[in-house]
């Protein structure tokens, strides 16, 4: 033992005189503990922030600006109220899955429950943050609270939720236009009488006709999160055509492609994927995926994931089998054209609306030759098709709808390009086509130039889509061959 204690200490001395002496203090612990707030932070996950941001992505400085912003678009002597997004239950324990509220997120950078954001001239911004009860940490872990407030989120002030009832009503009192977030409004407030005389005042208005305007028009920091999330979204829904050749089962689709986003660094899906095989698919917004896809028979997958608060949303069509019918492929083609000449139209000026008529002319024409419309202007064509062409895309998937789509297009806003089919089995057509359903889906970025395919790299030719089937094929043909050679 002796004789192992010299040798140790000895090749100790050796390391530390290699290592200029700081062997033990690089690999000694750290005296300063982490401290948790409830969310990532560039101290506790280095791998996903940078310093400086407060969410991936997005420094404070970002943050501040919006709120400079904002404060620049109320009327003076104004207050604003924007609460967090309420905790919502699946059973009377069970939480469902939070996800905070894209104006509070987009102001604060916390993302999450239980605060409110108070945004004025006077003040800056005031957080209200839930107290910490030491049961709940048990539970449920650290939250933010009122050191997080100033030191990370910036605040000018910050008191705890539990004093609201007393700091508040002063403030609401001074202000001359009170707004607040209606799709999120707090009893924590709303039940103030201060709050009431407000509204009954007719003070009160809804802040998301501001909110919007700043969030339609992404930074570049935004654009970025926003590429990264189209990019994953893309790559996702690929493997999951890949698996479709073998495993041509909607929940399994479903599935795979939340798998896929996942392990590419998405928090979570922007929506329950549609999955809709066959006539599932003419249901625009079709969510059961509980059926097995026949031979023969189209899928149509809408899907889009979550990367650090910003969203994708794509969909695609194409036969699992490997080959489009005759009907199938005439009708792709109409949704593929049309697709592609509405993405031309992308450019600062054109508005969204305008874009969907264009779309309504393309299809209408389209469907009467294929002799699935009687007459272009029959009114039958919007049980056809009863969707815009398009929305705005960004925090929430139907993005900033206080703006409205006859609004003129600008730089660096993004907009999904999505014309479809949804033909009924009942429907009077030639009976190749009943039952089908196509959806063709980009987002598309507003440039100065013109526009940026953000979901480009996702196969939308028919040549492109049998060349992935058939390579998918091949694959499965060729890994019993490898499982036999392995004895697997």
């Amino acid at each position: 033992m002796q004789g192992l204690r010299r040798n140790f200490l000895s090749g100790t001395r050796v390391f530390n005189s290699l290592c200029g002496g700081a062997a033990i203090r690089r690999f000694g612990y750290s005296a300063n503990r982490i401290v948790d707030v409830g969310q990532p932070t560039s101290t506790s996950h280095p791998q996903l922030l940078e310093d400086g941001e407060i969410t991936p992505g997005i420094t404070k400085g970002e943050y501040i600006s919006r709120r400079e912003r904002l404060l620049e678009l109320l009327p003076e002597k104004s207050l604003a109220i924007i609460a967090s997004a309420p905790v919502k239950m699946m059973t009377d324990v069970v939480p469902y899955t939070f996800r905070q509220d894209a104006d509070y997120h987009y102001i604060t950078g916390c993302i999450q429950p239980g605060g409110i954001a108070v945004l004025s001239h006077e003040c800056g911004l005031c957080m209200f943050m839930p107290n910490s009860d030491p049961h709940d940490v048990i539970w449920q872990g650290e939250v933010a609270g009122v050191e997080a407030a100033l030191s990370i989120f910036g605040a000018e002030k910050a008191f705890p939720i539990s004093s609201i009832h007393k700091i508040l009503p002063d403030m609401i009192g001074r202000a001359s236009k009170l707004f607040h977030n209606k799709k999120t409004s707090s009893p924590t407030y709303e039940e103030l009488e201060a709050f009431h005389r407000a509204m009954q005042c007719g003070k009160v208005k809804d802040i998301s006709r501001y909110t919007h305007q700043l969030r339609w028009i992404k930074s570049p920091s935004e654009l970025k999160l926003m590429k990264q999330s189209a990019t994953i979204a893309c790559q996702a829904l690929l493997q999951t055509m890949l698996l479709s050749t073998t495993s041509p089962e909607e929940s399994m689709l479903s599935a795979k492609v939340e798998y896929e986003c996942k392990m590419r660094g998405a928090q979570r899906m922007a929506f329950n994927p549609v999955v809709g095989g066959g006539a599932n698919g003419s249901v625009i917004h079709y969510s059961r995926n509980d059926q097995r896809i026949k031979d023969g028979d189209l899928v149509l997958m809408d899907v889009g994931c979550e990367f650090h608060g910003y969203l994708s949303d794509l969909t695609r069509t194409w036969p699992p089998c490997g080959k489009f019918s005759s009907a199938q492929e005439l009708l792709y083609d109409l949704i593929l054209e049309t697709n592609k000449e509405c993405v031309k139209l992308c450019k600062p000026g054109i508005s969204i609306q305008q874009i969907h008529y264009s779309s309504v002319e393309m299809l209408r024409k389209g469907l009467k030759d294929l002799g699935i419309l009687k007459d272009r202007s029959s009114s039958m064509y919007h049980q056809l098709n009863p969707t815009s062409i398009g929305h705005y895309l960004g925090m929430d998937v139907h993005d900033c709808s206080m703006i409205a789509n006859e609004r003129p297009l600008q730089p660096g806003v993004i907009i999904t390009i999505e014309p479809g089919v949804y033909i009924p089995r009942c429907f009077d057509a030639p009976e190749s086509y009943q039952g089908i359903g196509i959806r063709i889906e980009d987002e598309v970025l507003i440039t100065e130039t013109g526009h940026e395919v953000l979901t480009g790299s996702m196969p939308k030719e028919i040549s492109h889509i049998h060349s992935v089937l058939n390579y998918g094929h091949s694959m499965a043909t060729e890994a019993p061959l490898v499982g036999a050679a392995f004895n697997l």
